[in-house]
């Protein structure tokens, strides 16, 4: 039996609706979206509520990858990525999204929902999950995103 990838989806009150869209189109794909919130559109929600939860689990391997949306993208994107592991890429566009999982192994897709269609959303969506990381010289270069300073030149050098 084949189990299928659980993908954990967030989002704050500006992206609620199209996150909806979106888990509705993971399932239709073959994906176990996983909901961390929000549950309703509320202004009052905060995006590091959501983003917290979701990042989370991808630095401590929990999931292999997430989704997240607010109104620009950029809260969530600045949220996640303190997270060590998470290569979280913001993308407006289908090319965008294939590019950060083409050369940057991005485990976290982020779309700003204010800013693309549904349409363009599920686009970016379906493009980021079917593309494989390239690998080779791109391999290190994801290496030292979490390497320490000089840490993965030291290492290199020996």
């Amino acid at each position: 039996m084949i189990v299928a990838e659980i993908i954990p989806i967030a989002a704050d009150h500006a992206g609620y609706e199209l996150k909806e869209i979106l888990k509705e189109e993971l399932e239709h794909l073959g994906y176990e979206p996983e909901d961390l919130g929000a549950s309703e559109e509320n202004p009052d929600d905060d995006y590091p509520d959501y983003a917290h939860p979701l990042a989370g689990e991808i630095s401590r391997g929990e999931a292999k990858r997430g989704i997240l949306l607010c109104g620009s993208g950029i809260g969530v994107d600045i949220v996640a990525n303190r997270y060590p592991h998470v290569r979280a890429a913001l993308a407006w566009a289908p090319k965008i999204a294939e590019l950060s999982r083409q050369h940057n192994d991005s485990n976290v897709l982020v779309i700003p929902a204010r800013f693309v269609s549904t349409e363009e959303a599920v686009d970016i969506m379906t493009r980021w999950l079917d593309t494989p990381f390239d690998g080779g010289r791109h391999t290190r270069r994801v290496e030292k995103i979490d390497a320490p300073d000089g840490e993965e030149e030291k290492a290199n050098a020996s």
